[in-house]
């Protein structure tokens, strides 16, 4: 597996620092960020760090303070939160986007059947907040949880958070993949074109806002987001600490002709604890560095606050090289 991501990691290298060949030849460190679906936000995420990484360096080798090692990133399309933090306890990846739930279960061991234990990992800072959204199709007749029993669904593919989060969903509710007429295992960019295709009635995606793969199936071909304000989601926000109310605003998407609320969580940044102090230290001081380039990236950065980065959505202890730089910046 160590060759195969390394081969991705070569083939998929979106940004490289800008360095002499001669100090990349010697010194030069490859690292890769586990993300999501190409047409997800946490591919949006690993890219943009990539890409502050390569800027910052960039610059200060055009300054001629380059540092002595340089740095290559890639962030390839993965399966997912569960996924990324599996493969960097195996140490296939250093870095990972992963939804702030499993970030706290991985590290305290309380979901075992869906993320592995990983006292190792280490929080680095969170993104953007993710509302989980259940699209619904035009002719579905779906107007809330309870109308979604006998439907098509779409639960998401193994790995992902969206998967382990519509888990979570349907054992709140008491009920199990038999509550609907058939659930798919559908990725990311997949599910959009089942709905519009009408292969699917629904499906559940937990992803920042906006984002172009809702957009296709909202403004596409009229699907539509529903409420979640149920009983058993209710009592989900209240016993879970990385759980909160999240709210879809009105004029989001073609069909959002009103505010929905729903529950969400972070999107979380996570390392391991074997991953070197100055190598998280370079990453996490070329995204504060060059912030407002970052949150240029993706509509859903563009709140992005650092004092709340470092505290929101983080639930396994920070690592050491995050620590000394926001001890630098006196966050800390």
């Amino acid at each position: 597996m160590r060759k195969f991501i390394s081969t991705i990691a070569g083939a998929l290298l979106m940004f490289t620092v800008s360095a002499p060949l001669s100090t990349v030849a010697k010194s030069a460190e490859f690292f890769s960020i586990g993300t999501g679906g190409p047409t997800g936000v946490y591919f949006q995420v690993g890219n943009a760090i990539c890409k502050m990484v390569a800027m910052l360096q960039s610059a200060e080798h055009g300054r001629k303070k380059g540092t002595d090692k340089a740095y290559r990133c890639s962030a390839p399309s993965t399966g997912g939160s569960t996924y990324n933090i599996g493969q960097i306890m195996e140490g296939e990846l250093q870095f990972g986007v992963a939804q702030s739930d499993w970030q706290y279960h991985a590290y305290n061991g309380t979901m075992p059947d869906k993320v592995k234990p990983f006292k190792g990992l280490r929080a680095i800072f969170s993104a953007h907040p993710e509302p989980f959204q259940i699209l619904v199709g035009k002719k579905s007749k779906i107007k809330n949880w309870d109308s979604m029993k006998g439907k098509k669904v779409n639960i998401g593919n193994p790995g992902s958070g969206q998967r382990g989060t519509f888990e979570v969903l349907m054992e709140a509710h008491g009920v199990d993949t038999s509550y609907f007429s058939a659930a798919s295992e559908l990725g990311s960019s997949e599910q959009s074109g089942a709905l519009c295709d009408g292969k699917i009635d629904a499906y559940g995606y937990t992803v920042g806002v906006p984002n172009s793969g809702v957009r296709q199936a909202t403004d596409g071909c009229g699907a539509s987001i529903i409420d979640l304000q149920t009983d058993a989601v209710k009592k989900l926000v209240a016993d879970n600490p990385f759980y909160a109310w999240a709210t879809i605003p009105k004029g989001t998407y073609k069909t959002s002709k009103k505010d929905v609320t729903t529950f969400g969580v972070m999107a979380s940044v996570v390392t391991s604890a074997e991953v070197s102090d100055d190598l998280v230290y370079a990453v996490v001081r070329a995204v504060f560095e060059n912030l407002e380039d970052f949150k240029k990236q993706h509509d859903a950065f563009k709140d992005l606050d650092p004092k709340k980065m470092i505290v929101d959505g983080v639930s396994a202890p920070l690592h050491p090289g995050a620590i000394k730089y926001y001890k630098e910046k006196g966050w800390m």
